[in-house]
């Protein structure tokens, strides 16, 4: 197997990259077993030729080219980041990994990543790990590899996240920057999807949660292709931007949302800091300059579903009906008894709770009777007595259309605020 790399400038990162290849096999054939080799966020880099034993974690880490959160936190534990000098980390037979010697690659104490052999029966001595002078050829050219690449992400990052600044003029000449340097294929109809990490008590994400977020949007963007799509982290939220449109052998953006979408959940079930993930789409933008209104929609949409499971994981702005005026209103701009002061007397009991489901699937289903009783799987004679201690409790009239309407908005608030959870 030949050596792949993640990610780079072009031109200076190809030359690099050769020059890592050769080194690492170089380090491989001095050690007399295979090398691979990470950047400090602990990507794969390159790997000489793969041969002899090797665990399941190395061969998802050379086919994805990342190492999972799960893993990289249990090699973290050992002390790898703060190593000056080669270590060995045990092995661990639920995540499939073998032992390991890592030798962590520095320049001028900068750490730059890491070189990984795997040493199932610690036969691997010591001579064999420094090859001195291989690793210090090593370090100047993972400095290099990590200067140009570090470079060329920094200058695609910040033209990405000025293409969701307020001013116009500034977000033209982000994409004039992504189209000259060559970051993006094309401009065009651009949608934005926002992947949100819902977690205990809406803390913001920890490290390994960021991590499993930046790491399933770089495999979206791979599936995609890398000039066809943007990505950026954010402190409570992921965004992933897709100018021109669906083309041929190319996913939708609903599509994309719900292949990122598996990929989030895949990754972050061993974490328990997420509870859940969902991913808001917004509507498509004539051009990458108006990207921002679609990211604004997204954004919304996925802290809706945050609030609102019932919504399912993939939320579209589209699909959010009355939600869509709701997100925007702030807590202290409207509250239920606004809306309907009689309803909001009903949401202070518990014991009110088959009253108030029964009412917004009635209300739901346009006041259809028959509809709502089959749907609820209710004696006709049920319904209507509920129905009927909503508008003696309520003190509200369901013949009346705007009653109907200011109970219908009243309940979708109460959804959104939390104040009514029959789910």
């Amino acid at each position: 197997m030949g050596g792949r790399r993640t990610a780079g400038a072009a031109g200076g990162g190809d030359i690099v990259q050769g020059e890592l290849q050769r080194i690492v096999d170089a380090v491989a054939a001095h050690a007399g077993r295979p090398a691979l080799i990470e950047d400090r966020r602990q990507r794969v880099v390159v790997y000489s030729e793969q041969t002899g034993q090797m665990d399941e974690v190395r061969r998802a880490s050379i086919l994805r080219r990342q190492t999972t959160p799960e893993v990289i936190a249990w090699l973290r534990a050992f002390g790898i980041t703060d190593a000056r000098e080669p270590l060995r980390t045990p092995s661990c037979p639920e995540l499939d990994l073998l032992p390991r010697v890592c030798v962590p690659i520095r320049h001028h104490d900068l750490l730059l990543g890491f070189v990984w052999f795997i040493d199932p029966d610690g036969t691997m001595a010591d001579v064999d790990i420094e090859a001195t002078g291989l690793l210090k050829e090593l370090s100047l050219a993972l400095y290099r590899e990590n200067l140009l690449g570090e470079l060329a992400a920094q200058s695609e990052n910040e033209a990405a996240r000025t293409l969701l600044a307020d001013n116009a003029d500034v977000r033209d000449q982000a994409v004039r920057t992504l189209l000259e340097a060559g970051m993006i294929a094309a401009d065009g109809p651009t949608t934005a999807v926002v992947a949100h990490l819902v977690t205990p008590g809406q803390r913001l994400p920890d490290e390994r949660a960021r991590v499993a977020l930046e790491q399933s949007l770089v495999a979206a963007r791979r599936r995609i292709g890398t000039r066809e799509a943007l990505h950026m982290v954010r402190h409570d939220h992921g965004v992933l931007l897709l100018p021109a449109g669906a083309t041929a052998g190319r996913p939708s953006p609903e599509a994309a949302a719900r292949q990122l979408d598996e990929e989030l959940r895949q990754v972050t079930r061993a974490i328990g800091s997420v509870e859940r993930t969902v991913v808001g789409v917004g509507r498509s933008r004539p051009r990458l300059v108006d990207a921002v209104e679609s990211y604004a929609e997204a954004l919304h949409a996925a802290r809706v579903g945050a609030r609102l499971p019932a919504l399912g994981d993939v939320v579209s702005w589209s699909g959010l009906g009355v939600y869509r005026v709701l997100a925007r209103l702030d807590d202290h701009q409207l509250d239920v008894a606004d809306v309907h002061p009689g309803l909001a007397r009903l949401l202070d009991g518990a014991a009110h709770l088959p009253l108030l489901a029964t009412l917004e699937r009635y209300l739901d289903l346009a006041g259809n009777a028959h509809a709502t009783a089959a749907d609820l799987r209710l004696h006709r004679t049920t319904l209507y007595y509920r129905l009927q201690r909503v508008e003696e409790l309520a003190g509200t009239d369901l013949k009346d259309g705007d009653e109907r309407l200011c109970l219908h908005l009243a309940l979708k608030l109460a959804r959104l605020s939390g104040r009514y959870r029959p789910d």
